[in-house]
């Protein structure tokens, strides 16, 4: 695969246990499509996929410990080490989004609310330990030229 002319400048790349399952989980949970997928030689993991989602693109690949341990899923690891923030334009996108990825098998990691820098924000762990947060300003209207 090379370089796709519009590629963002920096770009989340999740690793997982369990990269099938994950794929379907996000694209249930936040809509993501799934533009691009190799499976790796043993056809059980997936060695790349793209998933457009949120106006943006996110890689993701299952484990390969055989390759080394430089990067692990949360799940070995024992807790995420970042959050993927979302910065999404109208504050009831928040309380949606947290309710979607619920549905879809997420838990809720920090109610959604109204923050002192003026944003509604939540956060959700999805089901591979990947911690997510989403942000919208409190001052954004349903149908404002400026949400």
């Amino acid at each position: 695969m090379a370089f796709e002319p519009d590629i963002p400048p920096i770009q989340v790349h999740l690793c997982v246990k369990g990269g099938k399952e994950a794929i379907a989980f996000y694209e249930k949970a936040f809509d993501a499509v799934e533009t691009f997928e190799q499976m790796a030689e043993d056809g059980v993991r997936v060695l790349h996929a793209n998933l457009a989602m949120f106006g943006s693109e996110v890689m993701l690949h299952d484990e390969f410990p055989e390759f080394g341990t430089d990067v692990l899923s949360p799940l070995t690891r024992g807790g995420a080490g970042m959050t993927v923030n979302i910065n999404l334009k109208l504050p009831g996108e928040i309380d949606a989004a947290v309710e979607r990825a619920v549905a879809a098998g997420a838990r809720v990691a920090m109610q959604p609310d109204d923050m002192f820098w003026g944003a509604r924000y939540a956060k959700i762990q999805d089901p591979f330990g990947h911690v997510w947060a989403f942000n919208a300003p409190l001052g954004a209207q349903a149908g404002s030229d400026d949400a």
